[in-house]
């Protein structure tokens, strides 16, 4: 965690700043340094397959960006605030299992379910199943005080094995039809999932410019200690994004269960890479107190349509995983040399 407020955080939170100004001061050309390279991407993507530019193609990226761009979101919040959850790739499947498994009644040898509850509480079981998730994450953080990354480290691999366990290994292949339709309606042309995260990032973003607890949240990240004497909440807002991040990990499941028509037996697992290279490159500060969701944003189209263009080309995705790892320690060579910090 840096020793000081990100200037623009620490004087709005004292009150040196004006509204407009202070909003203003949140906004980094570097934020945009991505625009560029994806449309260079766009551009390569074109060359290497006519394919590329076709309206399925690109509506099957967007397609696939959106319960990953949700994580990204859920994490950014977090790592904005100085904190940093693991357990988010977990989430995604544990929260629609745990769901499924209360309303859902066992069917043979495919699935044991308890058929506790209406088909109808689905979504709701699940959606506050991901908000308990993000809450317990807080209380070992901010009352236990256990160390953030071990302590989400550990719920990450308690809740694969709890996946594991409650559907023994199988893949869920009967999901609610309200699960179903936000996975795979169409609005306007485009999937109802992408226009549903498009709206979250454009109510996320507006949060983090023009709220006050929106904007606390760098203050915090940057230095807490000077953010609790300027009075603001350190851990009731910590923990409240916490919480906001288990629930987007949550609905992401909904979604990614409704794409698919199915709760895999491995949903989510090593997706934390990807949300990782996907802040990193978006200009998501690994310390705290910086980057934007427009950022964040950016960085999932552009790791998303880098996975396109290679799959068009022919190179075998087991390299996948090679090349998050490789984004994410360039973006950080990258992000060093451009601030001048130093990367503990």
């Amino acid at each position: 965690m840096t020793d000081t407020i990100r200037p623009a955080a620490a004087e709005e939170t004292r009150g040196q700043l004006s509204p407009v100004r202070a909003r203003l001061a949140l906004i980094r050309w570097s934020d945009f340094s991505l625009v560029p390279v994806i449309l260079v991407l766009m551009v390569i993507g074109f060359i290497v397959s006519p394919v590329f530019l076709t309206s399925q193609n690109l509506i099957n990226v967007i397609q696939q960006s959106s319960e990953l761009s949700l994580l990204v979101l859920a994490q950014a919040f977090i790592l904005i605030c100085g904190r940093m959850d693991l357990s988010l790739e977990s989430t995604i499947g544990i929260a629609p299992v745990i769901a499924l498994w209360l309303v859902l009644p066992s069917s043979g040898d495919r699935f044991t379910g308890l058929g506790l509850l209406p088909t109808w509480m689905a979504i709701p079981l699940c959606l506050l199943a991901g908000l308990a998730i993000g809450a317990f994450n807080g209380f070992l953080m901010l009352k236990l005080r256990v160390n953030g990354f071990i302590a989400t480290l550990g719920m990450l691999m308690m809740l694969r094995g709890l996946h594991i366990g409650i559907t023994e290994g199988k893949s869920i292949i009967e999901v609610p039809s309200s699960f179903s339709y936000l996975g795979r309606a169409s609005w306007l042309g485009a999937p109802a999932a992408v226009w549903i995260c498009l709206a979250l990032f454009a109510v996320g973003g507006a949060a983090l410019a023009w709220t006050r607890h929106g904007r606390s949240l760098y203050a915090i990240g940057g230095n807490p200690e000077a953010a609790r004497a300027a009075g603001i909440r350190v851990d009731r807002v910590t923990w409240i994004v916490l919480a906001i991040g288990g629930l987007l990990a949550a609905f992401a499941g909904i979604l990614y269960t409704g794409h698919y028509g199915s709760v895999g037996a491995a949903q989510g697992k090593d997706m934390i890479f990807q949300v990782m290279a996907a802040a990193v490159i978006g200009g998501i500060g690994l310390k705290g107190g910086r980057g934007t969701i427009f950022g964040a944003l950016t960085g999932v189209l552009a790791l998303q349509l880098v996975v396109n263009v290679m799959t068009l080309a022919g190179v075998p995705g087991q390299w996948e995983t090679f090349l998050n790892g490789a984004i994410i320690i360039i973006a950080l060579i990258a992000s060093r040399f451009a601030s001048g910090e130093e990367q503990d």
